[in-house]
């Protein structure tokens, strides 16, 4: 055999065998086929959850810390130091920017998910205050507050710039909205499908709201025959509507007009790892939602976790 025909099947063998060892690990752990559930650190008490690509993003209602989890492997690490106020209610922005709801700080921050660095702070109120989620459009990002019938907004400058910290803006809710008691009112948030406006649901009764970005003014979302008794998480993908109901253990699907003015509910999906799982998160194919487990008394070593389900 010649020297350069040896050489190429030489070269050809070993291409074989290094595509060979190159497979073994996907078998191990097939495509598409991550974990169903994900261990975050002990006592850690997650309420809010962020996706971006195969990383998902889960904030300590107990200490503030960030939590980043490989949704492939399984494996996390600490992303964000603890503030000792709650992070709650998380969103990721194309620029790797992660927005979190203060709770009872009565504030938001904004994080470098790379580093964890905090790349600005925001006050909006002080006691009585829980800000509890947050959505993104293009434009702003809008926060919830649970004690009070307003949205906070944060305006983005050009090409997405963060606002200085005198750009808030604070939206009183009118219209067909009232808060009720000193429960948590105001919870979930999301935008309709076209975009107009947002919705938010009132988990002390249970109904959606569209509201006018610019006004306040808000009409129910005319969902016939059901109320989202707890709704806490909002999540639309397209003109489908995920409502997280927390501690019914139960996802409520609904199908929304355009305008998301009105719905009709086409399915529920519950899963028996949910353990009053609260908000909810796409990626990869599934939806994720983490384990709050609000009816078990927390300690530094309660165990928690998040769970993906299919995306019906």
């Amino acid at each position: 055999m010649n020297r350069p025909l040896r050489t190429a099947l030489v070269g050809a063998m070993t291409a074989a065998l290094l595509a060979t060892v190159a497979v073994a690990p996907a078998q191990a752990h097939p495509a598409g086929r991550p974990p169903a559930v994900l261990a975050l650190p002990d006592g850690f008490q997650p309420e809010g959850i962020a996706t971006a690509g195969r990383y998902a993003y889960f904030g300590s209602r107990a200490t503030g810390a960030i939590q980043r989890v490989d949704l492939v492997t399984g494996r996390g690490t600490t992303i964000g130091a603890a503030t000792g106020t709650p992070s709650l209610g998380l969103k990721v922005d194309p620029r790797g920017r992660l927005f979190v709801a203060g709770g009872t700080a009565g504030d938001a921050r904004v994080l470098d998910t790379r580093t964890g660095e905090v790349l600005a702070r925001y006050q909006f109120a002080t006691a009585p205050t829980f800000v509890n989620d947050v959505i993104l459009t293009r434009d702003a990002a809008y926060f919830t507050d649970s004690n009070r019938p307003v949205l906070y907004r944060l305006p983005f400058g050009r090409g997405g710039a963060l606002p200085p910290a005198d750009a808030v803006t604070t939206i009183t809710l009118t219209g067909a909205y009232e808060q009720v008691g000193t429960g948590v009112n105001l919870n979930g948030i999301t935008t309709t499908p076209d975009g107009r406006a947002l919705i938010v649901v009132q988990s002390t009764t249970g109904t959606l709201y569209r509201v006018d970005t610019v006004t306040g003014a808000s009409t129910v979302v005319d969902v016939p025959g059901h109320t989202f008794t707890n709704g806490d998480g909002l999540l639309l993908l397209g003109r489908t509507l995920y409502v997280v109901q927390n501690r019914l253990n139960l996802i409520a699907v609904v199908r929304l007009n355009h305008a998301g003015t009105a719905g009709t509910l086409t399915d529920t999906i519950t899963d028996p790892n949910f353990d009053v799982p609260t908000t909810v998160a796409a990626a990869l194919g599934r939806l994720y939602l983490p384990n709050a487990r609000f009816t078990t008394p927390p300690t530094d070593t309660t165990p928690y976790t998040a769970v993906a389900v299919r995306a019906h």
